[in-house]
């Protein structure tokens, strides 16, 4: 297969670019975050401060801090009860196409993995609307493969103005868009914008986005920006934990997250822990370092950092674990989850990103947040 090489840093034809240093700031930062340096005294300094800063943000990331992970989850415990009370919001995702125009790969969507792909008609899509609202679910998360051709966004756009009948809150997890895109589709209902970096390194990045318009780190990294700027009053950062080195990622994305929120203070910040998981074609597509150990560090630290901040905590996590974090650290959780196309109200329709670790539908899920005393939240926003 013949690939056309294009610079990684450059924007393609069609890409909006902004005005934003955000990108310098966070890469110098993370080049020079060396976290062997961190000592024991650095991550007991840090967990004294009422308010971290970046400093100490960077030492209780570092291999330092793994024995002390007790400790902050007792200060994480106490800032989430602060911020967030024992409330536990659920949602959950519905893909409405995986049609992929990149080669990237980590993902089971990816243009050259032969899987079944299809779209969800207009009908199909309110099927399964239909039926998660049945659940009792107010809040969704549509997702798509990166494929304007096969999923533009006028068909996102029709495919949330129908959620708006059964739903009052709209994420979405698409590709990137320009910021008039992102107005369109904040028009139509959408609340809130996931994007994941998924590695800040750029060397790591070209190799692992071969070709595709995801190709271009810049675009995906300012797309927070341009979607507050669109006018969504949420957005969501993460690293795809397992890709590169996670404490790097991890530091990149919390700096990310926090330079927006200074310069958007009305933003709602959140962070996603997403780790490698396997998929149809490749079962060995796993998180090599990163164990749950690994991964609760780095919910702690988003915690410590940014007490304020939403954690969502998905079903590529195993049941016990996602039990564990939420109400220390994690303020939403997925329910009643597919990731193939469609799959709520027929049989599925087109093929998984990935497997999934927790299959529990959503009363099952309601009942195990109410078992340990927390409050499960379907919806704390009515829409106007």
């Amino acid at each position: 297969m013949k690939i056309k090489k294009t610079d990684h840093m450059q924007y393609m034809d069609g890409m909006e670019a902004i005005e934003s240093d955000f990108m310098e700031k966070v890469l110098t930062a993370m080049k020079e975050y060396d976290y062997d340096q961190y000592s024991s005294r650095d991550v007991e300094t840090a967990l004294n401060k009422a308010q971290l800063s970046i400093e100490d943000y960077a030492a209780i990331l570092s291999p330092a801090a793994m024995p002390y992970l007790e400790d902050m989850a007792r200060k994480a415990t106490a800032e989430t009860r602060k911020h967030f009370g024992n409330s536990v919001s659920l949602f959950t995702p519905l893909y409405i196409a995986n049609y992929c125009e990149n080669q990237c790969v980590y993902c089971g969507f990816s243009i050259t993995n032969k899987i079944n792909r299809a779209t969800l008609s207009m009908q199909e899509a309110e099927d399964e609307l239909k039926a998660i609202a049945a659940t009792g679910l107010k809040e969704i998360l549509f997702l798509t493969g990166e494929s304007r051709l096969k999923s533009g966004v006028e068909y996102i756009g029709e495919t949330i103005k129908l959620a708006t009948k059964y739903f009052s809150t709209i994420g979405i997890e698409i590709y990137p868009l320009n910021t008039e895109e992102y107005a369109f589709l904040h028009s139509c209902g959408a609340d809130f914008v996931s994007v994941y970096q998924e590695t800040y390194n750029t060397d790591t990045y070209e190799l692992v986005h071969l070709r595709g318009s995801k190709r271009s780190f810049p675009y995906r990294f300012h797309a927070q920006e341009r979607a507050l700027l669109g006018g969504l009053r949420g957005v969501a950062f993460g690293a795809l934990l397992g890709l590169d080195d996670f404490r790097k990622d991890a530091f990149a994305a919390g700096l990310h997250a926090l330079l927006i929120q200074q310069k958007y203070p009305h933003a709602e910040i959140s962070f996603s822990t997403p780790r490698l998981r396997p998929y149809i074609n490749n079962a060995e597509n796993n998180s090599k370092d990163v164990h749950e150990k690994q991964l609760l560090q780095v919910m702690l630290a988003y915690r410590l950092f940014m007490p304020y901040a939403g954690i969502t905590i998905s079903t590529r996590e195993r049941a016990g674990f996602r039990d564990h974090v939420i109400g220390m650290v994690a303020t939403k959780m997925s329910a009643g989850v597919s990731v193939g196309v469609g799959g709520h109200s027929e049989e599925q329709k087109g093929d998984e990103q990935f497997e999934i670790s927790d299959e529990r539908n959503v009363k099952e899920v309601h009942q195990m947040i109410r078992s340990k005393g927390l409050q499960p939240v379907f919806t704390d926003y009515i829409r106007v």
